[in-house]
């Protein structure tokens, strides 16, 4: 189960639908505490995602539109890694948006995400965000789907 309050949710969307008809994406910061995930900081950041991204992941038939994928660059990655350290935090998750496409894993999501992270997708239909669901990969590699629960304040 993943954590979160309302706030965070909504920046989330709004980033989602801002960035729309293009996939949003961010950093999701918080704690972990058995198999619950709590949520203290939900970052959005910009799209990396460009030819020289598809060229550096294996398999020449990437789109290589950010309407359809997205990466954080390496050094805003790493940035916000020393940030949540400094902070006696975890980056618990990744999130992102699927434009006018279901809130779950997509292949190319399945086969870059990392075991130890939430992968929180909105829909976002038309311009308006509409499904939110989180993922986890299991042992085998498969996604499930993992609870949220969305809270006044965590």
């Amino acid at each position: 189960m993943i954590r979160l309050d309302k706030q965070h949710l909504q920046i989330i969307n709004s980033h989602a639908q801002n960035t729309y008809p293009e996939e949003c994406c961010g950093v999701v910061l918080g704690s972990i505490s058995g198999d619950r995930k709590i949520v203290v900081e939900v970052i959005p950041t910009q799209n990396a995602w460009d030819s020289q991204s598809a060229d550096d992941f294996s398999g020449s038939d990437l789109d290589r539109s950010k309407k359809r994928r997205y990466t954080i660059a390496p050094r805003e990655m790493l940035q916000l890694q020393k940030t949540s350290r400094e902070r006696n935090l975890n980056i618990i998750g990744i999130f992102h948006s699927h434009p006018d496409y279901e809130a779950i894993p997509s292949e190319f999501d399945r086969k870059y995400a990392w075991q130890e992270y939430s992968y929180i997708i909105v829909s976002v239909q038309k311009g308006q965000p509409t499904d939110v669901n989180s993922w986890v990969l299991d042992d085998n590699s498969v996604f499930q789907q993992e609870e949220i629960r969305v809270e006044e304040k965590v």
